[in-house]
């Protein structure tokens, strides 16, 4: 039985030679698929758009509820049309589907109001290009009102798409500003939805004792300096308090396991500068175990690091 993927891509490149030949400067046209999504209620919905020599491609999980028109329980195969309404603009598509997948064409109409009602808010800047892609991302008015009351420094029309795209919500601000950050900055809101900073993380990271900044908690996830692994490093008799020193664990590889070996080798409770210099120069277990084969046994950390630093091996 074929893939769904392999059908929608049959049925892809039947209408993809028609709609080639709609493509015109002055008109947004592209292509558009359809297949389920996992999720109930849901359906996986692209569109492919080229333009005055660009390209985008955008495919994402879209609500049922927003093809209007549209019967997506009708088994079998069958040509359709149906609309969606978006606050920036409307999209129009022609095509077909087989049992609840399938591909076609789209028109897109922009709306003549959106970019001056948008100024009017203070997100301006809004081209063709720009208003297709916030109707892509359904960037509503309301969105950008309920943004703006949140009082964000350095929100522009940009950075309203981002928001849509990385889920950045007037719920997700108020939700970390509960955990005690200021989450007034735009970029790190952003970087927050990338990297995982989550109002769950700041939590478990201030029950475990640390105070972390904004650009800290997005280092802690770009890292891996989780709640879990810093109850692992706990557990081998490392408090760690600074923030900074916890990630440089993190990048240079001070694992608990690293540290057991060093301690089974007779270094008790290394400093933490002494474990990343460690790391950081090559001392490993082995080359330790190798320095007491050759009768050095009583060497510190500071001498073995020293003896790495001078290219001993």
């Amino acid at each position: 039985m074929k893939s769904r993927k392999t059908i929608v891509a049959a049925l892809f490149a039947c209408v993809l030679g028609f709609a080639q030949a709609l493509y015109a400067a002055d008109e947004f046209k592209g292509n558009w698929t359809l297949m389920p999504s996992s999720e109930q209620g849901l359906v996986r919905f692209g569109l492919i758009h080229h333009r005055n020599g660009g390209h985008s491609n955008h495919e994402s999980d879209w609500p049922s509820s927003a093809f209007q028109g549209l019967d997506l329980t009708q088994r079998g195969k069958r040509d359709v049309s149906f609309s969606i309404a978006r606050d920036a603009g409307r999209f129009s598509c022609e095509g077909y589907l087989n049992d609840g997948e399938g591909a076609g064409i789209f028109r897109f109409a922009p709306d003549g109001k959106y970019a001056g009602a948008m100024a009017a808010l203070g997100f301006t800047g809004i081209d063709e290009e720009k208003q297709f892609a916030m109707a892509v991302h359904d960037v509503t008015l309301e969105f950008a009102r309920t943004i703006k009351a949140e009082r964000l420094t350095d929100v522009d029309t940009d950075k309203l798409i981002a928001f849509r795209i990385f889920n950045v919500t007037p719920q997700f601000i108020r939700e970390m500003r509960a955990e005690g950050l200021a989450a007034t900055d735009s970029d790190k809101l952003v970087a927050f939805r990338i990297h995982g900073v989550t109002p769950a993380m700041v939590r478990e990271v201030r029950k475990a004792g640390l105070k972390a900044s904004e650009d800290q908690l997005v280092a802690m996830r770009i890292h891996g300096a989780t709640p879990e692994w810093i109850a692992q490093i706990k557990s081998n008799g490392y408090e760690l308090r600074d923030i900074d020193e916890m990630i440089a664990f993190r990048i240079h590889g001070v694992t608990p396991a690293f540290i057991e070996k060093v301690e089974q080798l007779g270094y008790k409770h290394p400093e933490p500068d002494q474990l990343v210099a460690m790391r950081i120069h090559g001392v490993t277990p082995e080359f330790i175990s190798d320095m007491k084969s050759r009768g050095m046994k009583n060497l510190t950390i500071d001498q073995l690091v020293n003896l790495r630093i001078h290219g001993i091996d």
